[in-house]
């Protein structure tokens, strides 16, 4: 329902990629709201939000490994020749097209805000 919603407003149809980013962020709003349903003690919306998940990320493609992730990083700062922090926002653009979807984004931004500062 929220590809087709996505589809109505913008009048047009979505790639494999923009639905892969509807999709991402639906992810992650069950996550928020899973985190904060256990935290509130309501197991039974928790049960819901963590079913709607485990469905959602049927449709995303294979989460990459630690390993993976790093040879990415390393080959997008390599690609950017990126040298420090203010070179970051490069690195993400490269990247992101590479792991959308398949890695967090947050996660990523803070391994290759690491990768920069050392």
């Amino acid at each position: 329902a929220a590809i087709k919603q996505v589809e109505v407003d913008n009048r047009q149809d979505m790639s494999d990629d923009d639905i892969i980013v509807v999709l991402t962020k639906m992810t992650k709003q069950r996550k928020d709201a899973l985190s904060q349903f256990e935290q509130a003690g309501r197991d039974d919306l928790a049960v819901i939000e963590k079913a709607e998940l485990a469905i959602i990320e049927e449709f995303l493609p294979t989460a990459l490994s630690e390993a993976e992730l790093q040879s990415a990083i390393a080959d997008a700062i390599q690609e950017t020749g990126a040298s420090s922090q203010k070179d970051m926002g490069a690195v993400m653009n490269v990247l992101r097209p590479k792991v959308q979807g398949r890695a967090d984004m947050g996660a990523v931004s803070s391994q290759v805000k690491a990768a920069l500062s050392s």
